[in-house]
């Protein structure tokens, strides 16, 4: 008698003979998903997910749908079924919530919202399976439990959050399994070769960058500033030997942290067999120019025809281009952070490890096995902050990740410190930072207590080359306007585009050099990786660690003797007063300020984080009960993931992108221009989504609505891609000078009504 054949996916053959075979893509699936999980003990766990997730395939109704049916068909609830039924409670609920999710996402274990809850999928009714499918899968009989390190104390237990950890990790691998499966049988029928895995392996960019920084140390002009960041290099490299966990890199502003964290978590990872390297930057403005740094300085001799880089930041709904992208499934590195270097943002990072998406949560297998440096650790949003610690914590402990801490600033997060939940036997990878904080002081803080705008403004004339860094967007354009046709005046602000303030930098940066006037506007995003020395620099009232980071904007290579660094209060008005929780943070930093002799110590700086971690309160630092959520369904497993993931948010505020059509300085780059056209008509747009990422500028929904109304703005194809590809057609609204405006959105110069 002959048997049916089932398939997986379908090609234009009517005859079928080159159709996916059901049976080989479970089994090439669980071999994938076995694979990604094999170091971290549960292979096994991964390969029964895969053999079950399609199993719903086996049944003439998805049959028929493959051969041009339309009724859509529920393929995912059958195998969680048969999970729950073979393995029981707790393992077989385990990999019912992946089976179940791989298309839809993780769900909540009972009471639903958009995606039915994981308990009344389980009581659906679902087309029967050809009991086929048991010839053709071998299941195991039984699966040992996960080996997990829970961790117990008075401060947290941890039993919940690693369940429904444990789960995110498998249903990750399960995820990627079945897309790569998936990639490579449509590959197969187009004649090409999916590339993946080219890259360069650690041990070789490892060897690449210690020739790069032996060339940086022949370069470098002997000063105290440049030996001791030698010294601070030498140290991290040679720690590098110390077991997997958790350590900081407390490095004063200018003490070369970047490379010498890049340097250890090389050397660190090669030592101890880690996969890859991955840096998360708290702001999207400097991670074009940190993978640029990283890719200086691992190139080597020979360019690579594959980039070992990969940079991973979306100002755009990954999930909603991504469907339009997954029809073949055909993803690249970035999707699944299938590299040896990955650079990219806090809200990229730590959004994903609390996700449900598929295609956020993708990548998490491969954040297990990495070192993960977090640089500027203390931009860590307090709301989020004791979710954040415990995910970090969960990854050193059970997941062989090494984790850096690296910052000039740093947070008080260890257990030792008193922070509920903190991390444990945490390493030092720079050489006695308490003498590095005093041989690399190069400034004074100055309370200047409150000045009005026309104060300010009248400071900021008497200085040639002077920075100042006020909270808002609307200060800094207006104290900027208020300077009047000032010699040297510039503004920088995120109202303007990423590659329109590139320009501008480097504008800054040649005039510096040059020894001209300089006198820069500018918000917060000048503090933190953006390189620029400046004899005197003014701060509005901040955190400390805010103003700790604009001073390193001051006297950074130590040309003179002190640098100053004047603090000041905004007068009231409006546009000045500054968010309430930057609010918050100055009334801490006023505090240390007054009892400290020197505000930039590192006992002034512990004394801050605590005074601030104290002001919030210990309920605050978890806003969401995320972790009480999780601490209370350990039992039962029924965990909220559809929830965890809506209202697990680094930025509260919803930004929204504007695509800006910059020309650059001299008008002349269409670049912008070609990437929007190329948007009405190509099929997948994630790759021209990422190049259009440096002509985008982030403004509050409500805006856009306004600017939407008025005409100055237009949708690219809505109905494929919703409100994604919002384009700026007034260009009137966006000036050289001060970036993107909509006081009033309808404004057009003059000339341009002109027939």
């Amino acid at each position: 008698m002959h048997s049916k054949t089932y398939f997986a996916h379908s090609s234009e053959d009517s005859g079928k003979k080159d159709w996916h075979k059901l049976a080989d893509h479970l089994k090439g699936t669980g071999t994938r998903a076995a694979e990604f999980l094999q170091l971290l003990g549960c292979a096994d766990f991964g390969r029964v997910a895969g053999l079950l997730h399609d199993l719903g395939k086996y049944t003439p109704e998805f049959q028929e749908r493959l051969s041009g049916g339309r009724n859509r068909i529920d393929h995912s609830t059958a195998g969680a079924q048969v999970a729950t039924k073979r393995y029981g409670h707790p393992i077989g609920k385990m990999l019912a919530f992946c089976i179940a999710g791989h298309h839809a996402g993780l769900a909540n274990g009972v009471t639903g919202k958009r995606t039915s809850a994981l308990e009344d999928r389980m009581q659906m009714t679902v087309p029967a399976l050809d009991l086929i499918w048991e010839q053709e899968i071998a299941l195991p009989a039984q699966l040992s439990h996960p080996t997990i390190k829970i961790r117990k104390d008075k401060d947290l237990n941890t039993a919940g959050f690693c369940a429904s950890f444990f789960i995110r990790m498998m249903f990750s691998a399960l995820v990627d399994a079945d897309y790569l499966d998936t990639e490579a049988w449509y590959a197969k029928q187009e004649g090409k070769t999916p590339r993946r895995g080219e890259h360069s392996n650690l041990c070789k960019l490892r060897e690449r960058l210690i020739a790069h920084l032996d060339t940086l140390k022949g370069r470098s002009v002997p000063s105290k500033v440049n030996i001791l960041r030698q010294q601070v290099l030498v140290h991290a490299r040679a720690r590098a030997v110390k077991s997997p966990g958790v350590f900081t890199l407390t490095v004063p502003t200018g003490g070369g942290k970047t490379l010498s964290s890049l340097a250890f978590a090389l050397e660190h990872a090669v030592h101890h067999g880690l996969e890859r390297v991955i840096y998360v930057i708290p702001y999207m403005s400097v991670i074009e120019q940190t993978a640029a740094v990283f890719r200086d300085a691992l190139r080597g001799d020979n360019n690579d025809k594959v980039d070992f880089v990969v940079e991973h930041h979306s100002t755009f709904d990954e999930d909603r281009i991504g469907e339009r992208e997954s029809k073949n499934k055909l993803r690249l590195a970035m999707e699944n952070w299938d590299a040896p270097i990955i650079v990219t943002t806090a809200v990229q990072f730590f959004e994903s490890l609390f996700a449900n998406r598929p295609s956020r949560c993708r990548k998490l297998h491969n954040i297990a096995n990495s070192v993960i440096i977090l640089d500027e650790a203390q931009t860590l949003p307090l709301h989020l902050l004791r979710p954040c610690v415990t995910a970090l914590d969960e990854l050193a402990r059970n997941w062989k990740a090494s984790i850096v801490l690296c910052t000039a600033t740093q947070p008080a997060l260890a257990a030792s410190s008193g922070f509920a939940g903190g991390f444990e036997n945490v390493r030092e990878l720079a050489p006695d930072p308490r003498h590095l904080y005093q041989s690399l002081k190069r400034t004074r803080i100055v309370d200047r207590g409150t000045m009005d705008d026309d104060q300010l403004a009248g400071c900021l004339r008497v200085s040639s080359q002077v920075l100042c860094i006020v909270n808002t967007r609307r200060h800094a354009r207006e104290l900027y306007q208020s300077l009047g046709d000032v010699e040297g005046a510039f503004h920088l602000t995120t109202l303007m585009c990423a590659h329109h303030r590139r320009e501008k930098l480097e504008a800054v940066r040649d005039r510096l050099k040059a020894g001209e006037t300089v006198r820069l506007i500018a918000t917060s995003l000048v503090e933190a990786g953006v390189d620029l020395d400046f004899p005197t620099v003014w701060r509005a009232e901040a955190g400390l660690e805010s103003i700790i980071q604009a001073a390193g904007r001051c006297n950074r290579e130590g040309r003179a003797s002190t640098g100053e660094v004047f603090v000041f209060k905004p007068a009231q008005g409006e546009g000045r007063r500054p968010p309430r929780e930057i609010a918050q943070f100055a009334s801490a930093a006023r505090s240390v300020m007054r009892s400290h002799e020197d505000p930039m110590s590192l006992d002034a700086i512990e004394c801050y984080f605590k005074e601030l971690y104290w002001l919030k309160g210990e309920d605050a630092l978890d806003a969401k009960n995320i972790l009480l959520l999780l601490r209370e369904r350990a039992n039962s497993l029924n965990f909220p993931f559809e929830d965890i993931a809506e209202e697990f948010r680094l930025i509260e505020t919803a930004m929204v992108p504007i695509i800006v059509p910059w020309r650059g300085a001299d008008d002349t780059d269409d670049t912008a221009k070609h990437l929007i056209q190329k948007l009405d008509w190509v099929e997948r747009p994630g790759r021209t989504a990422r190049n259009l990422q440096p002509y985008v500028v982030q403004i509050p929904s409500r805006q856009r609505e306004d600017l939407l109304c008025a005409g100055a703005v237009e949708v690219i194809r809505k109905d494929d891609f919703a409100q994604q590809f919002v384009v700026l057609t007034n260009q009137d609204l966006y000036r050289a000078d001060v970036g993107l405006t909509w006081d009033d959105p309808t404004f057009r110069k003059v000339e341009g009504l002109m027939f």
